[in-house]
């Protein structure tokens, strides 16, 4: 075609659509997966959904670069009428805050990134604040008559699946009581007491999600009612949650992505900031699918705050990395992770191999115990934004990845994370009942990510965080792998002393070898720390624990890993 501001645009958007109706195609499909319990292809369909969004811009950019107007695509000179064309196109959409991020995706992908500038991509959204709302209302209400138990098997009579619920009224009545122990005597008597849920189900993993609020004329709660499919017996609700910071667990950033349809994203991100005004709308976007925007949110969010701070980047604190340097900025809760030049010698990896470890960690089920990340190319910041000693570090191990330009260090590139305490300075200085806590839900981690089929390699205490949570997470990967990949041995019997004293082992030793009972000794330099893990987590130092966890991904199991405290007994 030959070059046309607008015939681009809307290639452009053609582009984006096509991604859009797969998007929605997989999203759509979740229902009928968890009716029949299709647990391996969910998890199938939650990475085909992550990966569509990269292979359709790529698809896009290539059809660009190769149409007539080609010569004209790829000269970013145009690019300021082929945007306001853009801007046009998009503007009665309801998804157009994605539409201009697709569309920035697409100019990074064909052009350098020093040509970005408001100019000629989205570096700030044109889009208004506030939309009238969407002809279909992303809510539904039910109003109590004075009857909690009415309210309750209102709610469960109108959410219903093919599969039938295994027993309404047992799950009426458990709603009831968790109502009653949990709201005060004036809301449970309010007639007006609401129930306000998103129409769509949130769907993850082996999970199913109602969403929403409990509204009474003076006070409002979140309300979320994990559902479960037990083959066999039908849909149930597990538990209900009340309480807001057990929600914001649920929608974590150490979570896969939930499955739920919104036709208006914004509209769906502002009803569940209300529900969690704590979380920010980057973390939102994510957690229902829209990483991409999440990562434009982060931007966004990171531009401002050094527009409006003095914050200087500093070092992270804890113990630097073999592989990896991580610095952060002491006013914005992240921290920026690069890849070293040189590894140190024990670390027998390669470049390839980390990202390629980091990018495993974004299309698997993080099950609550890894940091979701958010991988960027070329970012440019001002030199005098970096502590001098955090700048001459990150010079010294990583010269190829941070450059020197005059008065901007350009950082090629990085990923990014949230900020946590490491377990190990967290320990340090816990009080003993915490640090009970935190060494229960350190072994608890490494067992939920065993259960998703991943087993952490580097176990140092150094590579888990605490969150604000009280959360337990790993965030260092390159050395993670497949649990089905290891191979777990016991030691064998020395047969004389002298073996066992020699410095080399008296058995031999391939890659994958793995052997649990050397666990606690290279896991806790602090004696007290190794018998307190040992009386809560013993099992992890012995290979028939996992060996048997193997089995059970070998024969197709997916294992229950609960994002939230269940009040309900297991049936």
């Amino acid at each position: 075609m030959p070059y046309s501001p607008d015939l681009i645009a809307q290639q452009i958007l053609a582009g984006f659509d096509l991604y859009r109706a797969e998007f929605r195609e997989l999203t759509a499909g979740a229902r009928e997966r968890f009716e029949q319990a299709r647990w391996n292809d969910i998890q199938e369909a939650s990475t085909q959904r992550i990966n569509a969004y990269e292979d359709q811009v790529h698809r896009t950019a290539k059809e660009l670069a190769a149409s007539e107007a080609g010569s004209s695509v790829t000269d970013a000179a145009n690019w300021p009428a082929i945007r306001l064309a853009y801007i046009d196109a998009i503007e009665e959409r309801f998804d157009g805050e994605l539409a201009e991020t697709w569309f920035n995706s697409i100019f990074y992908c064909l052009h350098r990134h020093d040509q970005i500038s408001d100019e000629t991509m989205f570096v700030h959204s044109t889009r208004p604040a506030s939309r009238p709302p969407s002809r279909n209302p992303l809510t539904r209400g039910f109003i109590s008559d004075g009857s909690l138990q009415n309210l309750a098997r209102q709610v469960l009579q109108e959410f219903s699946f093919t599969t039938p619920w295994e027993d309404i009224d047992r799950d009426t009545n458990m709603i009831v009581a968790e109502l009653q122990q949990g709201l005060p005597d004036w809301a449970q008597m309010d007639h007006g007491l609401t129930i306000e849920l998103v129409q769509n189900v949130f769907y993850r993993n082996k999970g199913a999600y109602l969403v929403g609020r409990l509204i009474s004329q003076q006070e409002q709660w979140p309300f979320v009612l994990p559902l479960l499919h037990r083959e066999g017996k039908g849909i149930s609700v597990d538990t209900l949650i009340t309480d807001e910071s057990e929600v914001s667990i649920i929608f974590s950033f150490t979570r896969s992505y939930f499955m739920v349809e919104a036709a208006v994203p914004s509209e769906m991100v502002a009803f569940l900031k209300r529900l969690l005004p704590g979380k920010h709308i980057a973390e939102l976007y994510t957690a229902i699918g829209f990483y991409k925007q999440g990562k434009s949110e982060f931007y966004r969010a990171l531009i401002s705050h050094l527009a409006n701070s003095e914050d200087r980047f500093i070092m992270a604190p804890g113990v630097r990395g073999m592989v990896m340097s991580v610095f952060t900025l002491p006013g914005f809760n992240t921290v920026f992770k690069i890849i070293k030049d040189k590894f140190a010698p024990s670390k027998n990896i390669s470049r390839a191999t980390v990202i390629e470890k980091y990018r495993l960690v974004k299309r698997h089920d993080r099950v609550g115990r890894m940091a979701d990340t958010q991988e960027f190319a070329d970012f440019r910041f001002p030199r005098d934004r970096f502590d001098p000693e955090c700048l001459q570090e990150l010079l010294e191990v990583a010269p190829s990845t941070v450059i020197e330009e005059g008065d901007v260090i350009l950082i090629r590139h990085s990923w990014t994370e949230r900020r946590m305490t490491p377990l190990n300075i967290y320990l340090e200085t816990a009080s003993e009942t915490k640090t009970e806590e935190a060494l229960y839900d350190y072994g608890k981690s490494i067992k939920e990510l065993a259960a998703a089929n991943i087993f952490p390699g580097d176990m140092l205490l150094k590579n888990f965080g605490v969150t604000r949570h009280g959360r337990v997470v790993f965030y260092d990967y390159d050395e993670i792998s497949y649990l089905t990949e290891i191979n777990f041995r016991v030691i064998p019997e020395a047969l004389y002393p002298e073996q066992e004293m020699a410095s080399e082992p008296w058995y031999s030793v391939s890659p994958n070898d793995v052997f649990p009972e050397e666990f606690p000794v290279f896991l806790f330099a602090d004696i007290k720390h190794r018998r307190q893990f040992c009386k809560m987590h013993g099992d992890l130092f012995d290979a028939s624990y996992w060996q048997g966890l193997q089995q059970q991904i070998k024969d197709g199991q997916v294992i229950d890993v609960y994002p939230y405290r269940r009040h309900q007994p297991a049936v």
